[in-house]
């Protein structure tokens, strides 16, 4: 996970959790396994007692998975005692049972101790059912129940609870009380799911009953830790707005209820009926227009319909363009294009051994395929909505919805919806961006403009790598009276297409509006922080004597850098690709003086803030692709940034006090822009 992002809200938007990514679901029976479970949970001893009675859909052979910290204590096969034939492996019983209609199983065991000093880069691979007396997180694919290796699953849970705590799994809730002895409640999930997960905690619970726009009864919760209780009554007012959108734009709602659950630690979960995210990321008052409608829309793609991980999760990609791409397109076409940048500038920082093809993306789990599985293909949907139009994109949608509601479907799947809704042929289209790595790399290669008669003739000859990407290009004319698109279709590695004008033209530009996902070349992506961020090797040069100094600086390095860096002495350069360069402000100047490189811009001057960070193209100078400087006024206001730098990546520069951010920014890039201006 994790993802360095632009800031908090990105990385929670961007996160859902699939708990079967890592199973090949089979969705072939009608019915699937039923589980009636009942577990008892006491966070302050941090141990959990269950019984399970799964009634299975065929008489076949099956396995249970249940975590290796728990103790079966009985194993009924069909009501008779068992003696259960497990074997283990990576941290997870397998049990396997011989053909049989019910199987009861009791475990019992001691949960890991909830570590609320954990970072959001290490929530994303945690997967250990956890408890404490500020929370109770037991992750689907944790092995806290005895889930049937493969298989969806439909069940029923009963929670008993120590009095102060309150709990809940995803689904309908049916029944709850409370008392001086403790708290209790049952819920259901009938509909073929991944994975059951449970949260528990010192909750405040305020419930809202609402009617969508599509006329559905749906009770809406929110379980808050009581530092954040007041901001209840604002979640579910946007979550009520969220719901009557999605419903307009697919279809209704699929459940009967949907939740926001708090976090000690910095979550950022989807799951069916609910969303857990961390204390500290509800109170950001950005997160009702951001984060929360992603999550809202996670119960249509993702929970609704479960993605086929085996040949891709296409979940994200839809989830990322219907939600955090559409409020920039509600927010203006400038901020639309100005996110559409940041993707391409993100792909062009990444390094090109990461790069997967969609069809082989399955979860988050680190910067590079955050860019690929989220934004790549966000920027597939929009290609295709660019391609077919909006109206027969919507439809497909919808189709797509109506056929495949909680059922696991793929990329073909998609491709289906949209080509019966467009009437389009888009086998080579999909084909091509979810099975092919890489991007293509465009260029202008020639333009030349003519008189025709009383308008002008435009010729354009695009260039591409040898191994062409067909594609849709959008071409803006520039001429002496405004400036216009116009789309032609790329398919060979070198073609020339010719534009009419009635003015005379002054230039063209090549995807000015960055719709089409491709390589920026260095003119249109200046550096920014994520190129060094993620970079496979990093040479790392501190240019300070201080001891504190160094060490607050190493420790930075190894929050913010997907790889340990190499130590460079003073004056080392050698063979290097990537550098940072961490000191105090003297020193970071005195360095690049020394380098000839060009001296501090004035947005991070050393008198802003307590330190300030920023890139730079090494050139012939320094033998460096990008430079990442940090300058500091101490120790202390390094150590400050370990927390919140990590979220700048798609800035060139930013500017702190303490660990508060004074300024971000990214350094201007050019269009690809062919002159046609006579001299």
């Amino acid at each position: 996970m994790m993802c360095l992002f632009l800031r908090l809200a990105a990385v929670l938007a961007a996160v859902a959790l699939f708990p079967a990514a890592a199973l090949a679901m089979d969705a072939s029976a009608d019915t699937p396994p039923a589980h009636d479970i009942r577990v008892r949970i006491v966070p302050q001893e941090r141990t959990l007692e269950g019984r399970d009675t799964i009634t299975m859909a065929s008489n076949q052979a099956q396995a249970l998975l249940l975590s290796a910290r728990f103790r079966v204590t009985s194993l009924l096969i069909d009501g008779k005692l068992s003696w259960p034939d497990v074997s283990v492996r990576n941290g997870l019983q397998r049990i396997r049972l011989p053909p049989a209609r019910t199987v009861t199983l009791q475990w019992s065991g001691e949960l890991a101790a909830l570590d609320t000093a954990m970072d959001h880069r290490a929530t994303l691979t945690a997967n250990a059912p956890v408890s404490g007396s500020a929370g109770t997180y037991l992750p689907a694919g944790s092995g806290w129940y005895p889930a049937v290796a493969g298989r969806l699953e439909t069940y029923r849970v009963a929670i008993a609870l120590p009095a102060g705590q309150r709990g809940l799994v995803p689904g309908r809730l049916l029944q709850e009380q409370e008392t001086a002895e403790g708290y209790e409640a049952r819920y259901e999930f009938g509909r073929p799911a991944e994975g059951i997960a449970l949260m528990a905690g010192p909750y405040r619970v305020e419930e809202r009953q609402i009617l969508t726009q599509a006329g559905s009864a749906v009770r809406l919760r929110t379980w808050f830790h009581a530092q954040i209780a007041p901001l209840a009554g604002g979640y579910l007012d946007s979550v009520k707005d969220y719901l009557d959108l999605y419903e307009r734009k697919i279809g209704a709602y699929p459940f009967t209820e949907f939740s926001i659950v708090s976090s000690p630690t910095p979550t950022g979960f989807g799951m069916p009926t609910l969303t857990y995210l961390g204390i500290d990321v509800l109170k950001l008052p950005f997160i009702r227009t951001t984060s929360l409608g992603h999550e809202v829309l996670h119960n249509w793609w993702g929970n609704g319909v479960y993605p086929d991980f085996a040949r891709g999760n296409w979940s994200e990609g839809l989830t990322t363009f219907m939600a955090d791409y559409a409020y920039r397109e509600r927010d203006g076409v400038q901020a639309a294009s100005a996110m559409r940048l940041g993707w391409l500038r993100d792909y062009a920082s990444m390094p090109p051994g990461d790069d997967l093809p969609l069809s082989r993306f399955t979860s988050r789990t680190h910067g590079a395929s955050q860019i690929v599985g989220y934004h790549k293909s966000a920027m597939l949907f929009l290609m295709l909505r660019d391609w077919i139009g909006e109206a027969a994109f919507d439809a497909g949608l919808q189709r797509f919805w109506r056929e495949q509601q909680f059922r696991v479907a793929g990329w073909t799947q998609l491709r289906m919806a949209f080509e019966t809704a467009s009437g389009n042929d888009l086998k080579s289209f999909f084909a091509q961006w979810t099975d092919r790595p890489g991007a293509p790399e465009l260029r202008i290669a020639d333009a030349r403009a003519e008189r025709d008669g009383p308008g002008w003739r435009v010729s354009v000859t695009l260039a591409q790598g040898a191994r062409p990407w067909p594609m849709s290009v959008p071409l803006t004319l520039r001429t002496a009276g405004g400036e216009f698109v116009s789309r032609v279709r790329l398919e060979r590695a070198r073609e020339t297409f010719v534009i009419d004008a009635a003015e005379e033209p002054l230039g063209v530009a090549l995807d000015a509006d960055f719709r089409v996902f491709r390589q920026l070349n260095a003119g249109e992506a200046p550096p920014i922080l994520r190129a060094v961020m993620l970079a496979r090797e990093v040479a790392m040069q501190l240019v300070t004597s201080d001891a504190q100094v160094r060490s607050a600086a190493q420790a930075l390095a190894g929050e913010i850098l997907e790889q340990p860096p190499r130590q460079l002495k003073a004056g080392g350069n050698a063979g290097v690709g990537t550098l940072l360069v961490i000191g105090l402000h003297a020193d970071v100047d005195n360095w690049l003086a020394s380098e000839g490189l060009p001296v501090r811009p004035a947005s991070v001057a050393a008198t802003r803030g307590s330190a300030q960070v920023w890139t730079l193209q090494g050139g012939a100078v320094r033998k460096a692709a990008t430079i990442a400087l940090i300058s500091a006024a101490d120790a202390k206001a390094l150590a400050a940034l370990m927390r919140p730098l990590p979220h700048y990546g798609q800035q060139s520069y930013v500017v702190f006090e303490g660990a508060r951010m004074l300024e971000r920014g990214t350094w201007p890039g050019q269009p690809q822009v062919w002159s046609l201006a006579r001299p």
